[in-house]
C-alpha cells in the first residue's frame, strides 16, 4: 500500500480499525488472476502476539483452494468522501478523495471442524454485541441438524497476518484553516461517507475547528 507519511497510522491504531470495522475484501492470487471475496471477520493475537484475521467463505469459493499457498490480501476500508478544491480557503487546490483503509496481509490455513464451530460462534457474538440490548443469537438456537448442515456448506480460514499497512488520508498536511473548511463542509453534506470523514477530522485536528470558532467570534459582526 503506497502511503504518504503524513497518512501512516501506526500499527496499533490500523489494528484497531480493523477489529472495529470487521468486514473487507480477502484476496488470493490463483496463478493467473486475483480471486476476491468481501466477508466479515474478527481478529485475535497469537501467544507471540501475531494477529490472526478468522473468516468462512461458502465450500464451493474459489479462494478455498488457495488456502496453505502464497499469502493473502484482506483489504479493509471505512469512510470515504469526495473534496472539491472550491472548499479550500487557500487558492490552487485540486480535487481529492479522503478515506481510511488497512490492508492485512499473510499466509492462510484452513480450520478444523472444531475451530470453525469456535469461529461460528466468536464472529456472530462479535456483531450481535453491537444489537444489545437486544439477546445476541447464537448457533445453540439452531437445531443440531441444521447446524450441521451449514457448517458442512462453509470452510473456515485462518490469516496469520505479518504485514499491517494503513492509510488514513485526512487532510492531516493542510494548514489549519484549510482543514478546517474542509471539515466544516464536509459536515454539511448529505452523504453520510462525508459526514462520517468529517467527524474523524474533528478527533484528529480539533485544534483546527477551535481556531476557525475564535476567528470568527473576534470578527467584527459585519465579516461573519
Amino acid at each position: 500500500m503506497y502511503t504518504p507519511p503524513p497518512f501512516k497510522p501506526d500499527r496499533a491504531a490500523s489494528l484497531a480499525f480493523a477489529e472495529a470495522r470487521g468486514f473487507g475484501m480477502a484476496c488470493a492470487w490463483d496463478g493467473g488472476k486475483p480471486i476476491a471475496s468481501a466477508l466479515p471477520f474478527y481478529l485475535t493475537y497469537a501467544a507471540d502476539g501475531t494477529p490472526r484475521a478468522l473468516f468462512h467463505v461458502a465450500r464451493h469459493n474459489p479462494l478455498v483452494k488457495l488456502a496453505g499457498g502464497s499469502p493473502w490480501l484482506l483489504a479493509v476500508t471505512g469512510a470515504d468522501a469526495y473534496v472539491s478544491p472550491d472548499w479550500y480557503v487557500s487558492p490552487d487546490q485540486v480535487p481529492t478523495w479522503l478515506y481510511q483503509a488497512v490492508h492485512l496481509t499473510g499466509p492462510v490455513r484452513t480450520l478444523s471442524d472444531d475451530e470453525l464451530a469456535v469461529q461460528i460462534d466468536a464472529l456472530s457474538a462479535k456483531f450481535e454485541d453491537r444489537l444489545l440490548p437486544k439477546k445476541p443469537w447464537v448457533s445453540g438456537k439452531m437445531t443440531a441438524a441444521r447446524l450441521e448442515t451449514m457448517k458442512k456448506a462453509i470452510v473456515g480460514l485462518e490469516m496469520m497476518v505479518e504485514e499491517v499497512e494503513g492509510s488514513f488520508k485526512l487532510n492531516q498536511h493542510k494548514s489549519e484553516t484549510d482543514f478546517a473548511a474542509v471539515g466544516n463542509t464536509l459536515a454539511l453534506q448529505a452523504e453520510p461517507g462525508a459526514q462520517d470523514i468529517a467527524a474523524l477530522m474533528r478527533e484528529v485536528r480539533p485544534q483546527a475547528f477551535a481556531l476557525i470558532q475564535t476567528e470568527m467570534t473576534t470578527l467584527p459582526r459585519s465579516e461573519q
